[in-house]
């Protein structure tokens, strides 16, 4: 039987108080706001939406709440409703470059390539250093077939973080498109390198081309 980490046990803890402050202050918006992240922390996802809500409950315009709540949604698939919570932050708060990541990212998942630019691109307008925000715009690029644009994107992710993994595939899609094969090679291998998580069918692919 394995016994709890000490960071578990911490985390409980931290829990069980927020809990009994809750039974003081039932509509603090901050205490609830930070019980959904405690439970998020553990995993326990329903739980952390249903305090989301609480705290939007005891104050609507916490913005905060509905971007991590989104985020949740995210993770549970639930586009639709990651969509409509960064969409509710969004008109609390029209410059926060996240909610527009965000609104990217699932719009990207969801195949409307289009929005995902458009989301993304604001994002970044908004704050150039939004790295998920290239990266989605890098993507959905590729998807709507103009991979100079995507490697615009994906030169500008590597301006932030040298290390980003997903630029380095990304450029060796997008130049594998424009014809570019030692650039695609390049990065496919520096991909690899770092730890890329290609499939079988993709390394054979790759293979078989630089053997051509």
């Amino acid at each position: 039987m394995s016994h709890p980490s000490e960071a578990q046990m911490k985390l409980n803890l931290h829990i069980k108080y927020l809990k009994q402050q809750l039974f003081f202050e039932p509509a603090s918006a901050p205490l609830h706001y930070n019980l959904a992240l405690a439970y998020a922390q553990k995993g326990q996802l329903e739980e952390a939406i249903s305090e989301f809500k609480q705290a939007i409950e005891c104050d609507p315009q916490l913005v905060e709440a509905y971007v991590n709540m989104g985020g949740i949604h995210y993770q549970k698939g639930d586009l639709d409703a990651c969509i409509a919570a960064n969409e509710k932050a969004i008109a609390i708060k029209p410059h926060m470059a996240t909610a527009h990541s965000n609104l990217g990212s699932a719009h990207l998942q969801k195949g409307d390539f289009q929005r995902a630019i458009e989301a993304s691109q604001t994002a970044i307008d908004l704050d150039p250093n939004q790295l998920q925000a290239h990266n989605n715009l890098a993507v959905a690029y590729i998807q709507a077939d103009n991979p100079r644009a995507s490697v615009e994107a994906s030169r500008k992710a590597l301006e932030i973080n040298g290390n980003f993994t997903p630029a380095h595939y990304n450029l060796a899609v997008a130049y594998r498109m424009m014809g570019d094969l030692p650039s695609a090679r390049e990065h496919y291998q520096q991909a690899k390198a770092m730890g890329f998580p290609f499939d079988a069918a993709t390394e054979s692919e790759w293979k078989s081309l630089d053997q051509n």
